[in-house]
C-alpha cells in the first residue's frame, strides 16, 4: 500500500519552500521572463538553503531527503517560476547521473561541490538530430593512450552555459544504436567547447539553454562513467527519474493556472454578477482541480516507489504524460476564463501557457511516454 499523505517534515519543508517562492521568487519572474535574465540570486539561495542537494546523500553534502520531499519542492517552486525550476531539474539529472554510476572518487570532485558547493550541473544527451531518438547521438569519444577525445555537438542543454560540471553522452564504439554510447564527466571549463548563445525560447525565457560545440576536447581515463558503452543503460534509467520530476514541475503550473482563476473569477464581474457565478467557468475549476489531483496521486505514486526502491519507470511515464497534459489543458482553460485579458501579459496565465507546453515535450515527449508505457504493458502481458 502506498501512503498518499506528505509526512511531517515534508509538510515543514512545504512550507518553507512555497513562503520562499512567494516572497523571493514572484515579485521578479514577469521581468525575468521578458528580459530573458537568469535568476542568479535566487539559485543561489536556494543553493544556500541545501534545496539543490536535497535528495542526495549527505555523505557527499546532500540532504539526505526522499524524493516525495523533492517533487514537493518541484511543484512549490514551478508554481511560481518554472524557470527557477527548470534549473533545478537540469541539475538534478547530473547530480542524480554521478550520485547512481560514478566512482566514489568521482563523488567526492564532482558531485559534492553540485551539492553543497554553490556550483551548477548539466545533462547533454540531445543533439540537433537526436531528440526523441537520443540513440541517434553522433558525438564521440575517441580512446587514446592518455585519455579521451570529444567531438560533436549537443542542443537544447539547460544550464548548458552554466554548469561547472557537465555529464555528457558521446558515441564509443563502432555498434550503432544504444549498444555503443558512454557517459562521461566534462568539466564546463574544458577547453576546446564552446558554448552557444541562450536560445530564443517560447517559455522559460529566463532558464539558461543553449547548445555546446566539442572540438578537440581532451579528457583523462578516468572521466569516464561506469563501464564503456553502458552510457545509453545509464541515461534512461536517470531519466526515468526526471520524468517524475518534470511531473511535478507540471503540476506546479497546473497549480498557477487553477489559483489564478479562481481569483480572477471571484474579483471579476460581467452581466451583474461576479463571473464564478456562470456555470460554464465553474465546470472548468472542477474539471482543473481533479485532474490536478489526478496528476499529484500518479506524481507521488511514482516517488513512493522509487523511494522504495522498487521499479518505477512506467509509473514514472504515466505521471510524466498525465501530469504535463493536464498542466497543459489547464493553461488553456485559464487563458479562456481570463478572457482578453488572458492574452496580454497584463496576467500571468499567459506565461503558464508558454510554459506548459514544455512539460508535453522534454524529458520524453507524450508520444514517447505512451510507448514506453505500452511495451511494458504488453511486455509483462507477454510473460503471463
Amino acid at each position: 500500500m502506498i501512503d498518499f499523505e506528505l509526512g511531517e517534515e515534508q509538510k515543514t519543508l512545504q512550507r518553507r519552500v512555497r513562503e520562499f517562492a512567494d516572497l523571493e521568487l514572484a515579485p521578479g519572474a514577469a521581468q525575468r521572463d521578458a528580459s530573458g535574465e537568469f535568476p542568479a540570486q535566487a539559485v543561489k539561495k536556494l543553493q544556500e538553503m541545501g534545496l539543490f542537494g536535497l535528495p542526495f546523500p549527505v555523505r557527499y553534502g546532500g540532504g539526505g531527503r526522499d524524493f516525495v520531499s523533492y517533487v514537493t519542492l518541484v511543484e512549490e517552486l514551478a508554481r511560481v517560476d518554472a524557470s527557477v525550476t527548470i534549473t533545478l531539474l537540469a541539475h538534478t539529472l547530473c547530480a542524480s547521473h554521478l550520485d547512481a554510476f560514478a566512482s566514489h572518487e568521482q563523488k567526492e570532485r564532482f558531485l559534492a561541490p553540485l551539492l553543497s558547493g554553490g556550483q551548477l550541473g548539466a545533462w547533454a544527451l540531445s543533439e540537433p538530430e537526436a531528440g526523441s531518438d537520443a540513440a541517434a547521438i553522433r558525438s564521440t569519444a575517441a580512446a587514446e593512450a592518455d585519455g579521451w577525445r570529444l567531438d560533436g555537438k549537443k542542443y537544447f542543454i539547460s544550464n548548458g552555459s552554466r554548469a561547472a560540471t557537465l555529464v555528457l553522452m558521446a558515441r564509443t564504439g563502432p555498434a550503432p544504436g544504444a549498444d555503443g554510447i558512454s557517459a562521461f564527466i566534462v568539466p564546463g571549463e574544458a577547453q576546446g567547447l564552446d558554448k552557444g548563445k541562450n536560445l530564443e525560447k517560447l517559455g522559460y525565457r529566463s532558464s539558461d539553454t543553449v547548445a555546446l560545440m566539442l572540438k578537440n576536447v581532451r579528457l583523462p581515463q578516468d572521466a569516464l562513467i561506469g563501464k564503456r558503452n553502458q552510457g545509453f543503460s545509464q541515461a534512461m534509467q536517470v531519466l526515468s527519474a526526471g520524468r517524475i520530476g518534470m511531473a511535478a514541475m507540471a503540476l506546479g503550473i497546473g497549480r498557477a493556472c487553477l489559483e489564478q482563476s479562481m481569483e480572477y473569477l471571484l474579483r471579476r464581474s460581467a452581466f451583474g454578477h461576479p463571473i464564478a457565478d456562470f456555470q460554464a467557468l465553474q465546470w472548468m475549476v472542477a474539471d482543473m482541480a481533479t485532474e490536478l489531483d489526478a496528476a499529484r496521486l500518479l506524481t507521488l505514486r511514482a516517488a513512493r516507489l522509487k523511494d522504495r526502491g522498487e521499479p518505477f519507470a512506467r509509473e514514472a511515464s504515466m505521471a510524466k504524460l498525465y501530469a504535463s497534459e493536464t498542466a497543459m489543458r489547464a493553461a488553456l482553460k485559464a487563458v479562456q476564463m481570463h478572457g482578453g485579458n488572458g492574452y496580454t501579459r497584463a496576467y500571468p496565465v499567459e506565461r503558464y501557457f508558454r510554459e506548459a507546453k514544455l512539460c508535453e515535450i522534454g524529458e520524453g515527449s507524450s508520444e514517447i511516454q505512451r510507448l514506453v508505457i505500452a511495451r511494458s504493458l504488453l511486455s509483462e502481458g507477454a510473460k503471463q
